[in-house]
């Protein structure tokens, strides 16, 4: 059990990467705005996205290779597709992770005194911006992997108690009755809120390409990470996932629904409100276990998001381009930090619509990495032994069929 626990790693990165925006926030917005009728939405698509992210590890320890070197095995569009997707949307899903982050920053932490540059103002949520990404970038050029490992170990676990906690004293509060009744949107703001919310959950399916590279990095790390164990670290990380969603989504019911609050589309507001709400209903007690599971989530998502990209990016392009060059990690991870705070100053008043567009993003091009992966895994590439069964072979296509048909559905409510 011992050697178990220490070779946890990769799964728990992928909990820390993707119990953020998707958890936090949509989960939470989900709940106060229809209580508990989209968890049917939120079981599915964990449901139908488990392999395409299992596929991830798997391929990773079967072969020795990530799911990058197997796209370009697939063909050099296949890589190229991936090169451009994952450029066209990291700088969108960074800030949107920034900005929730740095919004809550400035409600635990206080506001900082503004000052202006020329005739623009810098707010305390931009300072705060400055200060995390310094620290995430200081934090993975110098500890890399390593640091990643040790740190989401305690990350995860501080998480999952701060938040049991939470939902455990909301329950032993709510003296009104849960009603489990589902909802299916009709209108076009449901529709894309829906869509929205599924986008991230639990995570933007690209992460199983970085899922496979944070394998290797375990594998080099230790001789014992085998497919078997892979598989599962994987599973005790997106059982994790699942267990807090659920807890979010009680917490925005419990606390949130039939409120009449409105949450405001600004990262210092909204995360004022939320930490405000909770306060609110369950007490002044809360306001320490919300503020750490609320930062503890975006601050793990933000630095994760921010070591992913760059890492796929750098590996991508030597695959492309078949050498090394100046665009390695290093380039890319400052690259991201830039762009991150060039749209960050332009939008930070807009984090509603950020959200919005790189959730969205997500879900229709989750398609693209489900079939890829699929085809991957169940390739001459992947050792025989390490086929998906039918069973799983059957919750890939039911999967493909229900990220499709949500895709077209949202489409043709535009």
């Amino acid at each position: 059990m011992i050697l178990k626990l220490k070779n946890l790693g990769p799964g728990l990165l992928f909990a820390g990467a993707a119990i953020g925006v998707s958890h936090l926030v949509q989960s939470t917005r989900a709940g106060a705005d229809f209580g508990l009728g989209l968890l049917w939405a939120l079981l599915l698509v964990n449901l139908f996205k488990y392999p395409f992210f299992q596929f991830g590890p798997r391929y990773a320890t079967a072969t020795g290779e990530s799911l990058l070197e197997g796209y370009n095995k697939l063909g050099k569009p296949v890589l190229a597709t991936y090169y451009v997707l994952n450029l066209a949307t990291m700088f969108t899903i960074q800030t949107a992770v920034t900005i929730v982050t740095a919004g809550l920053a400035s409600t635990l932490f206080g506001d900082l005194n503004s000052f202006y540059i020329g005739h623009k103002i810098i707010t305390s949520t931009e300072i705060y911006t400055v200060i995390i990404l310094t620290i995430c970038l200081f934090l993975l050029i110098l500890g890399k992997y390593k640091l990643l490992d040790k740190l989401m170990k305690i990350i995860v676990f501080t998480l999952t108690i701060s938040t049991v906690i939470a939902v455990t004293m909301a329950l032993l509060h709510n003296q009104e009755p849960l009603s489990f009744k589902q909802i299916l949107p009709t209108n076009s703001l449901e529709i894309a809120f829906l869509i929205a919310f599924m986008g991230w959950m639990p995570a933007p399916l690209d992460i199983s390409v970085i899922q496979s590279i944070w394998t290797l990095e375990k594998n080099n790390e230790t001789k014992q990470y085998n497919p078997k164990s892979a598989l599962f670290d994987f599973n005790i990380g997106y059982i994790s996932t699942i267990i807090i969603g659920v807890g979010f989504l009680l917490l925005g019911t419990l606390v949130m629904f039939n409120s009449g609050e409105t949450f405001s589309n600004s990262a210092s507001m909204f995360s004022s409100q939320l930490v405000n709400m909770y306060t609110k209903n369950l007490g002044d007690w809360a306001y320490i276990i919300i503020g750490i599971a609320a930062f503890t989530t975006m601050f793990s998502t933000t630095l994760l998001t921010l070591d992913a990209s760059p890492r796929a990016m750098a590996k991508t392009t030597k695959l492309l381009f078949k050498k090394s060059s100046k665009f390695n990690y290093t380039f890319w991870i400052i690259t991201l930090t830039i762009g991150t705070l060039f749209i960050f100053i332009f939008l930070a008043s807009e984090m509603g619509l950020l959200i919005k567009i790189a959730t969205i993003l997500s879900f229709i091009t989750a398609p693209f990495y489900a079939i890829t992966n699929y085809i991957l895994i169940s390739s001459k590439h992947t050792p025989k032994a390490w086929h998906p069964s039918k069973i799983l072979r059957a919750l890939s296509w039911l999967g493909i069929a229900f990220l499709l048909g949500f895709s077209v559905w949202y489409l043709l409510s535009l």
